[in-house]
């Protein structure tokens, strides 16, 4: 093993360059000097990339983003808005008879890519944030006393590049789906404004291509899936807080090899920009997976699934004998989940996360068996707290979980039971406050 960590070794005394320094004092050179010397070769370039104040670099992914999606055809936004307007207010009035959750949109939007990036932003940053900034630490703390001290201001330069790495990747993955997203909740998060019901009509006239059914009919069917999932984020308080919170806790199970900068120092050329690019594609800045990070993802991707199950029943039971294409639309945006489209690839780049479809379908199963044995209050009313919903086990055995409901009053007496309990109904929605004083 090298004396030296993070890739920084003796020079080699055959190196002809070195015999030919006349300043060469013939003793080993400080490894930490040609840290010094990357990261400030690294300064002029990194100046020239927009300014962060957080862990990411979102003015470029932002820049990368609009770039990326400069050359796409727009649309005409009156024509767009009003048939976006129009879809949403039949969808709503479809999904009235079958949730007791009212309406949740007060606002319909028709976005373009480009809208979509700007509106989603924000959201992003909170769940891009607490990975970055864990893993931005813990390249810190994973420095020896030495390095830091020697180190110095210069740790502010590296922290910098992180946030353009992270900016870059951010960036791609926002493009990407920017051009291939149908509506803002597509992939089952609160992306958009609160209370804002958004479809992408370029995006969606792209997907209706080949499906053989009117324009028309897949417009209304995707804005009911929008509208479904806009009743959930309004009126169920705790779940927003509670998807973010639960991205939270993977950020702080993260843990960074300490050899990440030693492959930094090794794969940039600091003089060479499209090495930089190279290394942030490469994935080297990924952390690594831990027992933690596991069991939180496993949390978000049991709610994310449950979330995506109630949607697919409610709008199945509001259109199904309304739309003659209901059943083929529903199957085609499960194979187009199943198929590992950019949702969930991008999702597993920026969180870590791969939604699985089997547990999609298999959310959908329990709450259909739910709906069935015991009606649509009872369905409706375990959103009421948290600690009703189903769990990953519940998921696989949806017979044994319906069997243990009982009534809309036994549940309404459960929720009751769950709030007298001293900060139950702040669990979720305070547990990110309860990490930041730890």
């Amino acid at each position: 093993m090298s004396e030296f960590p993070f890739g920084f070794g003796m020079p080699d005394p055959n190196d002809p360059d070195k015999k030919k320094d006349p300043n060469a004092q013939g003793g080993p050179e400080n490894p930490f000097d040609q840290l010094g010397q990357m990261l400030s070769q690294l300064g002029q370039m990194l100046s020239q990339t927009g300014s962060s104040a957080g862990p990411v670099n979102y003015d470029l992914a932002k820049q990368i983003a609009v770039q990326k999606l400069a050359g796409q055809v727009g649309f005409a936004p009156s024509t767009s808005g009003t048939a976006v307007d129009d879809a949403v207010h039949l969808a709503e009035m479809w999904l009235d008879p079958v949730t007791t959750l009212p309406a949740g949109a007060t606002v319909t939007r028709a976005w373009t890519p480009r809208d979509w990036v700007e509106h989603t932003l924000p959201t992003w940053q909170r769940l891009c944030d607490p990975v970055a900034r864990r893993m931005s630490g813990a390249w810190v703390d994973a420095l020896p006393d030495e390095a830091r001290q020697q180190a110095g201001p210069l740790l502010a330069m590296v922290g910098q590049m992180g946030g353009m790495a992270f900016g870059s990747q951010l960036g791609n993955a926002l493009a990407q789906l920017a051009s291939e997203v149908l509506t803002s909740t597509d992939i089952g998060l609160p992306l958009g404004p609160a209370n804002t019901a958004a479809l992408v009509p370029a995006n969606i006239e792209e997907f209706t291509k080949g499906l053989e059914r009117p324009s028309s009919e897949v417009m209304v069917f995707l804005a009911a899936r929008e509208a479904a999932h806009q009743r959930l984020f309004a009126h169920v308080p705790w779940l927003r807080q509670r998807l973010l919170a639960t991205v939270e806790e993977f950020a702080n199970g993260i843990k960074v090899d300490t050899t990440a900068l030693q492959e930094l120092a090794s794969q940039v050329d600091p003089a060479n920009p499209e090495t930089i690019e190279k290394a942030m594609q490469s994935g080297m800045l990924e952390p690594q997976a831990t027992p933690e990070q596991k069991a939180a993802l496993a949390r978000l991707e049991t709610l994310l699934a449950l979330v995506e199950g109630w949607v697919d029943i409610v709008v199945g039971e509001a259109v199904t004998d309304r739309l003659p294409g209901a059943d083929a639309l529903r199957e085609t945006l499960r194979r187009r989940r199943a198929s590992g489209g950019p949702a969930e690839q991008t999702f597993a780049t920026l969180v870590g996360l791969e939604l699985r479809p089997r547990k999609l379908r298999a959310a959908a199963a329990l709450w259909r068996l739910v709906t069935d044995q015991h009606g649509i209050e009872t369905r409706d009313g375990l959103w009421g707290h948290p600690d009703l919903m189903p769990t990953a086990d519940d998921l696989d055995d949806p017979m044994d979980f319906a069997e243990r409901l009982g009534t809309k009053s036994d549940v309404d007496d459960m929720i009751a039971k769950l709030e007298q309990t001293p900060d139950a109904t702040d669990k979720g929605d305070n547990s990110d406050k309860d990490d930041d004083k730890s």
